[in-house]
């Protein structure tokens, strides 16, 4: 008897397929891997940042992206007026505060709506060009984050204002929310898979304990990301700060959870994914090995990364945004690292 060997040709695996194994909990050929930072000079451009988003995205060879628009957009969009500071390394440069006085509160309203329709034109563009294989996910603050913003990027102030003066605060925060909603559901139609809701520093126990979070703005978070439509299967709650209240992102409804490992007082991966019954994205320290490098300490901790998790339900990326003065050979270090 003599027998045929076969040789079957497979396919090789594309990042959409390495994310959905993530997000089931398992692991595909290698966790899926992405980075983000700031491009300060093209973010005023809808055209010329989906370029160097889809440009990155290629060089460095990105199984999903995290789309990066200009931070101040949030703010600018609720009347806040920012400039561009003209250097590639230095992000907009606030003109005006939207609420310079606590009274200045029942004024906020969505007065310059194309300062969000910009990102969604642009993330759009990004997804098109980037095709199915590679989910792009739209960066979407939340409402007490932009309220930070309004107030000149002060977390003390509008944390304060809120607790003291919720007749006027509460009000401009579910105009907010309401507008953060439509904002999404517009990036989706547009290509979007999902988004990255943003709480910057508010979930910290350094900024307030979780059962005050609970009650004063838990409801804002849940209220958004309950309504993202059907078509969002990739949505990402980022926990941004040190010493987190981790415990509410059991009560975040999205696919997987982000935070810094690095941080002071923040659990690992491994933990992270146990606490929160959610896959977990990060695990890279975008202001040491990324930063500064070299490769080999950027391949160490991506397989550390892995080794923790047994690559189930990771998604390898920075804790935070990659500063942009990051070199190239650090960022490629990501991918190479475990996709041998």
């Amino acid at each position: 008897m003599s027998f045929t060997r076969v040789q079957l040709k497979l396919e090789p695996m594309n990042g959409r397929a390495r994310v959905e194994a993530a997000l089931a909990m398992g692991v595909a050929d290698r966790a899926p891997v992405g980075a983000w930072g700031h491009t300060y000079r093209e973010e005023w451009s809808p055209g010329e940042l989906a370029t160097i988003t889809v440009d990155r995205a290629r060089q460095f060879g990105w199984d999903f992206v995290k789309f990066q628009p200009r931070a101040s957009s949030f703010a600018e969009a609720f009347g806040s007026v920012y400039k561009p500071a003209g250097h590639r390394l230095r992000g907009p440069v606030l003109v005006s505060a939207a609420v310079p006085d606590l009274d200045d509160w029942s004024k906020v309203a969505l007065v310059h709506p194309k300062a969000l329709q910009d990102q969604v034109e642009s993330i759009g563009i990004a997804a098109r060009e980037l095709g199915d294989g590679v989910p792009v996910i739209q960066t979407v603050f939340s409402p007490i984050t932009v309220g930070g913003y309004l107030v000149g990027k002060s977390k003390s102030r509008v944390v304060r204002e809120l607790r003291k003066h919720p007749e006027l605060v509460r009000p401009a925060l579910d105009r907010i929310a309401e507008a953060l909603v439509d904002f999404s559901r517009r990036s989706v139609e547009a290509g979007a898979a999902g988004i990255f809701y943003a709480i910057s520093g508010y979930t910290s126990k350094d900024a307030m304990t979780e059962s005050v979070y609970r009650e004063l703005l838990l409801p804002y978070d849940v209220g958004v990301l309950q309504q993202m439509p059907a078509e969002a299967w990739f949505n990402v709650v980022h926990l941004c700060g040190s010493n987190l209240n981790f415990g509410l992102a059991r009560d975040l409804p999205a696919q997987a959870i982000s935070w810094s490992v690095h941080n002071q007082g923040n659990p690992s991966l491994a933990e992270g994914r146990k606490i929160s019954g959610r896959p977990v994205m990060g695990g890279l320290d975008q202001r040491a090995s990324l930063l500064y490098g070299p490769p080999a300490e950027v391949a160490a901790e991506a397989r550390r990364a892995v080794a923790e998790t047994g690559g189930r339900g990771l998604l390898l990326a920075p804790s935070c945004s990659v500063p942009p003065r990051a070199k190239d050979i650090n960022l490629a270090a990501m991918v190479t690292a475990i996709a041998a």
